[in-house]
């Protein structure tokens, strides 16, 4: 009878604990339910970038729910062994374009009556690439070389002329003694009738020999010639004191006009005030650049439809594989992905960064990973009122050359392709002291960014260093000769086997006294050990051993186009 009480007894209690249970269970689950609601979703590594504020360190912490490496971007660079700002080395090299005694002047050489004309092709860069090189060609004819014709029917349709865009009467007086140069055609017998050039067109990349015998028979004739579409018409490898002509009109006698050289100083000026140091980056993500590029940035339909569109305006521009095109590296990186790399280099989250670029496709949305890893996000239009850009607003080429003017002041420039301004401003940053300049190695970071996922901080920031080696704008990584000599100009780049002072002239450097110490090792990209390289493609080493290490193309070399417009665009 006790053992029935005491079972009829737990019995009631536990009928009524029921309630009591079920009540709990209830909150448990809700509790549950909310907590998945609120937690946030997978991150897709391939498209979004994990960004915590809370690690500013590269400790990485290991992911014990999957067991596998956490990818927690540092927002600082990092403690490096080199200074972020300047190439190791680059004291030890100096630009050297003067004339040797066995150049004669130009008013020993020039012949009367040969008058050359150039018209030149392209936006604001390969236009600089045309004159500088029609210098160089009316020298070789000795002929007087009349003020080249700037391209205003082209994509860009810009209406400037020269003298709206370059400082015309410093371009004549600086090249007085290597080449004549007037302003118009004379006229010519006693009714001064103005002479009628004769339009042609040189092969690309004509030597010496091929411009004396194309174009000198025709002069003689004609006594004036004009060579039309002037872009890429002089060889790559030319004379030493040609070459050493080349730099002088690049980098000293093209100096932009005062309005231009105005408001870029004070473009500069104000990057300055917000910080002692800034970047400059050539983003080159626009539309147009991306649908000729061919590649795949993860937009699936969207993307593919609207690229898909614009190739469709150009008959000559066929769709490629756009996996291969990004594995063999011809694909620009995505703003993200420039971020990404810039951070493992070693720059933090407080660098200024000022952007030279169009349109960028997809707008904020594809800006947002960069301005996450960057924040102090500038460019003309934030640093400059609407009325200050009125005058340039209009014109292509002036826009262009303010974004020229700041990125070549910058402290580091990076480049995002390699079409004209990025290899004229390498070469002008290698000619004024070696200023970094960062090409990405798209070849080997694309795998890397596929990848990241897989490792830590500290591994990918490893291995985005050593990728980079060779691609950070150091003395010597592009053996002498190789590449083009617009982004190249080892002719006129000297080392400094003892201590001396060189004066240099030009824009933005006149009469400034360059001290040279002496050199005692031979040169080193970097020092950093190598760990084991896991790619099974070819490697920079492999391209070195054949010859060809660090030398690029430019899109514009490399697409082969036949649609003339097509070319234009890609070349800036």
């Amino acid at each position: 009878m006790s053992f029935h009480r005491r079972s009829n007894h737990y019995y009631h209690r536990f009928r009524l604990m029921i309630p009591v249970i079920s009540a709990v269970a209830a909150a448990l689950l809700f509790l549950f339910a909310l907590l998945s609601f609120l937690a946030p979703s997978p991150i897709d590594h391939n498209h979004h970038l994990y960004w915590s504020r809370r690690h500013s360190s590269f400790n990485i912490e290991p992911d014990d729910a999957i067991g596998a490496p956490l990818f927690r971007i540092p927002t600082n660079g990092g403690r490096l062994d080199r200074d972020l700002w300047i190439s190791r080395n680059a004291e030890f090299f100096y630009g050297c374009s003067n004339a040797s005694n066995k150049f004669p002047k130009a008013e020993v050489i020039t012949h009367p009556n040969r008058y050359l004309m150039i018209s030149t092709s392209g936006g604001l860069n390969q236009q600089r690439t045309g004159i500088t090189d029609g210098v160089v060609a009316a020298r070789i004819l000795n002929a007087t070389l009349v003020v080249p014709t700037l391209d205003q029917k082209s994509f860009w349709k810009d209406s400037s002329n020269f003298s709206e865009i370059f400082d015309v009467d410093w371009f004549i007086s600086y090249l007085s003694k290597d080449v004549k140069i007037i302003k118009h055609l004379p006229g010519q017998g006693g009714k001064r009738k103005t002479l009628s050039p004769y339009r042609m067109r040189v092969p690309r990349k004509c030597n010496e020999r091929c411009y004396i015998r194309r174009i000198l028979p025709v002069l003689l004739k004609k006594h004036a010639v004009q060579l039309t579409k002037f872009d890429y018409r002089l060889a790559n490898r030319l004379d030493t004191d040609y070459q050493k002509l080349r730099c002088r009109v690049n980098y000293h006698a093209l100096r932009f006009t005062s309005p231009i050289l105005s408001m870029g100083e004070k473009l500069v000026n104000r990057m300055r005030m917000r910080s002692n140091h800034y970047i400059a980056l050539h983003l080159r993500f626009e539309p147009d650049m991306l649908a000729f590029s061919g590649c795949d940035y993860g937009g699936g339909e969207k993307e593919r439809r609207e690229l898909g569109a614009i190739r469709r305006r150009w008959k000559t521009l066929h769709m490629g594989n756009p996996n291969k095109a990004r594995r063999q590296g011809r694909c620009p990186l995505t703003p993200g992905e420039v971020g990404l790399m810039l951070r493992a280099l070693g720059y933090g989250s407080d660098i200024h960064i000022y952007v030279a670029s169009g349109e960028v496709y997809g707008g904020e949305e594809t800006l947002a990973p960069l301005k996450a890893l960057f924040p102090n996000f500038h460019s003309k239009e934030t640093i400059a009122t609407r009325e200050e850009l009125e005058p340039f607003s209009s014109f292509s080429s002036r826009m262009a050359a303010l974004d020229f003017f700041v990125c070549d002041e910058s402290d580091l420039f990076v480049t995002n392709n390699n079409g004209n301004m990025a290899k004229i401003l390498a070469g002008r940053r290698r000619y004024f002291g070696h200023k970094p300049t960062i090409r990405p190695n798209a070849k080997k970071l694309y795998r890397l960014f596929l990848n990241r996922s897989n490792m830590t901080w500290d591994d990918f920031a490893f291995r985005v260093r050593r990728f980079q080696r060779g691609f950070m704008g150091e003395p010597k990584e592009v053996r002498p000769g190789r590449g083009g000599f617009h982004e190249n100009p080892s002719t006129c780049i000297c080392d400094e086997p003892a201590a001396k002072v060189e004066k240099i002239s030009g824009p933005g450097k006149d009469n400034a006294m360059v001290k040279r110490n002496v050199v005692t090792d031979e040169m080193s990209v970097d020092d950093e050990p190598e760990g084991p390289d896991m790619d099974d493609d070819e490697d920079q080493d492999e391209v070195q051993e054949k010859g060809m290490f660090n030398e690029t193309s430019s899109d514009y070399e490399t697409l082969n186009s036949e649609d003339p417009e097509l070319d234009e665009i890609l070349s800036d």
